[in-house]
């Protein structure tokens, strides 16, 4: 392990949450690799110097995700052992999407003016090789309710549970630190939801409404969208995520919905969670809830480190030997410098088997 010393540095997913948010998803333009990768190690600079203008209670955060198809072409040498393309899962009655997405920004402040000012700069960096696949504005919507009324979030772990569940650790030695992303954005159905009387309401969460306290087993459904959604590990403890969840809408769209968005230490917690959902369980044929909520997209996105955006390594095709294509070479030259790599629609509190 790691000392204090060498431990890298996280990006900063595991933080309290936020008011307001910006989700942004683009593609990596053909032959747009290298204008991509300059503000790539630009971040943490550009991040430090926009949040610095409302220290400190504007609490900018920005995390940045990789695809799995944008990572061999920006990066050479390894690759983080479990990322992949965002998996498709066709269901008998729903359907989880997979969309395009090279780069995802996670821009959360306490102010929206904070988040779009980012925003806007990342972009003016890379507008010229990139295409913005999905945009939303996200908000927090009265007491940390979605639109469909209920607390979201609630079951996230906090403290050493929380690092447990988000960070990678000597798993995949090369990557520890950081984490894995899935992003979906589901609209939501609420003229057929506001029609349901609140006690089925309650029945399809698996939650009160009120209260926020989760149904006796006795009396919760299994196709509610707690029971689909929990899963246990083999030795039986809990396997969780980190979800920063935030409702978005548009008036005069008549869109509404529930960005959700879901940190782990392996994409695997996650995609079971999902299985269950759109695939269903031996009890249950899906998730409730997908009669009223519908994903528009799907992404799976590797979050690297602090240290990884800070040095880069070499671009694919590089010389062999050249900086940087060694991630944990011990020398650096003045160009360049190694980096360490070591270290809701509340989709669930995840407790059902994780067994395929």
């Amino acid at each position: 392990m790691a000392d204090e010393t060498t431990a890298p540095t996280p990006q900063t997913a595991l933080c309290p949450l936020t008011s307001a948010a910006i989700f942004l998803v683009v593609t990596i333009d053909p032959g747009g690799e290298a204008v991509t990768r300059d503000p790539l190690s630009d971040l943490n600079s550009l991040q430090r110097s926009v949040g610095f203008r409302a220290e400190p209670e504007g609490r900018l955060i920005r995390v940045t995700g990789v695809g799995s198809e944008a990572w061999d072409r920006l990066f050479a040498g390894p690759r983080p052992a479990d990322l992949h393309p965002f998996r498709e899962l066709n269901g008998r009655v729903h359907r989880a999407v997979s969309t395009p997405g090279d780069l995802l920004f996670h821009i959360r402040a306490a102010r929206l003016d904070l988040c779009s000012a980012l925003a806007s700069e990342i972009m003016s960096r890379l507008e010229k090789a990139v295409t913005v696949r999905d945009e939303v504005h996200g908000f927090q919507y009265f007491d940390k309710r979605d639109l469909l009324g209920f607390v979201d979030g609630t079951q996230n772990p906090t403290g050493a549970a929380a690092s447990a569940a988000v960070l990678i650790g000597d798993e995949d030695c090369e990557f520890a630190g950081g984490s894995y992303v899935i992003v979906q954005k589901y609209v939501h159905d609420l003229a057929a939801w506001k029609g349901l009387p609140v006690e089925a309401q309650e029945r399809i969460v698996g939650r009160t409404k009120l209260s926020d306290i989760e149904l006796d087993d006795s009396t919760k459904p299994a196709d509610s969208h707690v029971a689909v959604t929990t899963i246990t590990g083999a030795d039986g403890t809990e396997r969780e995520i980190l979800r920063d969840n935030m409702t978005f809408g548009t008036v005069g769209r008549g869109e509404f919905g529930t960005y959700f968005i879901g940190y782990a230490r392996t994409p695997d917690v996650t995609e079971t969670m999902l299985e269950g959902m759109f695939l269903g369980t031996q009890d249950a044929a899906h998730d409730r809830i997908l009669d009223f909520s519908t994903p528009v997209t799907g992404c799976l996105c590797h979050v690297p480190t602090a240290d990884f955006l800070d040095y880069l390594p070499a671009p694919p095709g590089a010389r062999s030997g050249a900086l940087g294509a060694d991630l944990h070479a011990g020398v650096a030259e003045p160009e360049s410098q190694p980096h360490s790599s070591d270290t809701s629609l509340r989709i669930g509190s995840l407790k059902r088997s994780a067994s395929r």
